[in-house]
């Protein structure tokens, strides 16, 4: 079975030493955010990462570099292209990211349908390489499945969620405009970039026409005019570069590296254990409930179990449900908490 672990070495002494108060699997946006939170509220937390350790500042190699320092200027080779058609699709990937971003021969699966499944594998995960667009949900998405009569309800609302995103844009830094919009609901916004000429008049000339549309500023996790907060971070204003993907060493867009998995580690409560990977859940029968992790070091392939009282699984959607699916026993022969047999 998936979840059989007969046959690996696994090292369980220590059971002292290898228990924490938490136990977050991934080090991306939810998973950083998860141990700020953690380590902030005085829990011993314990944050495993697949791939490589990544420092901010000490692990961004081509952040500065100029175009005529890259051997191709930036470009990948027909070879690298014909050996890697997935990732090289994604928003941002050249020869100046690419060690942000796994190689498809590396990783390689089945297709049963064209799916483009981009990854990054290291501690930060896809927080060094994403968009950065922070729009809030408004009600019209918590509320879809009861207004079109598809889909199940969300057991939560705007209004219980509004003050969260607000705790998480004062301290990411998300710049924008209080538009007044009900579908786009405001935050807690720095100054926005200018509009440029062209993009001012276009909103001139929809204002003046079309009372229902709206030519705004999306909200992004830049620094434009950062706050004690983001100081106190050791981040500082966006320089306008355009080169965020290479890892910013101004911290002024948002990435767990440059953000919440320092502050979480300021507390002394952080442990991140790079080269991890999360081989399943383990699930205590007389307990009725998961106690720890069993975890696989992908340099020596040595077992090792760590427990927790608490255990978040930050490991991307796709990641995420295959440790469940992984995670078997008796109580859940098909994977932890797959009761419907997915």
């Amino acid at each position: 079975m998936p979840g059989d672990s007969s046959h690996i070495n696994i090292n369980s002494n220590g059971t002292k030493q290898n228990t924490f108060d938490a136990i977050v699997i991934g080090s991306g946006i939810s998973g950083g955010w998860a141990a700020k939170e953690l380590c902030g509220h005085g829990l011993k937390t314990l944050v495993l990462e697949r791939g490589r350790n990544v420092e901010h500042n000490k692990n961004y190699p081509t952040a500065t570099k100029k175009p005529w320092e890259f051997k191709h200027r930036g470009q990948m080779t027909k070879e690298f292209l014909q050996e890697n058609p997935l990732i090289t699709k994604a928003a941002g990937f050249g020869e100046d990211t690419a060690h942000f971003f796994i190689k498809d021969k590396d990783h390689p699966y089945i297709q049963e349908k064209p799916f483009d499944w981009i990854r990054g594998y290291q501690v930060g995960g896809k927080s060094l390489t994403w968009g950065r667009a922070c729009q809030r949900w408004s009600n019209y998405e918590f509320t879809a499945p009861s207004r079109y009569g598809y889909g199940i309800e969300w057991p939560i609302s705007y209004e219980e969620i509004a003050p969260w995103y607000s705790h998480v844009e004062k301290f990411i830094g998300v710049c924008g405009t209080r538009d007044g919009i009900e579908a786009m609901p405001d935050g807690e916004y720095l100054p926005p970039f200018d509009f440029n000429c062209a993009e001012a008049h276009i909103r001139q000339t929809i204002k003046a026409n079309y009372k229902d549309r709206h030519l705004v500023h999306a909200r992004w996790a830049h620094l434009t005019q950062p706050q004690e907060i983001h100081f106190q971070q050791g981040r500082a204003k966006c320089q306008a570069r355009n080169l965020c993907m290479r890892g910013c060493p101004f911290g002024a867009y948002f990435s767990s590296v440059s953000s919440t998995l320092p502050w979480a580690k300021k507390t002394g409560n952080l442990t991140v254990r790079p080269f991890s990977v999360v081989h399943s859940i383990i699930y205590d029968k007389e307990k009725g409930k998961a106690v720890g992790v069993r975890v696989i070091d992908s340099n020596t392939k040595q077992a090792t179990d760590f427990f927790s009282r608490i255990i978040f699984v930050n490991a991307s959607a796709l990641n995420s449900n295959l440790i469940l699916l992984n995670s078997t026993s008796d109580r859940f022969p098909n994977g932890l908490g797959n009761d419907s047999n997915l």
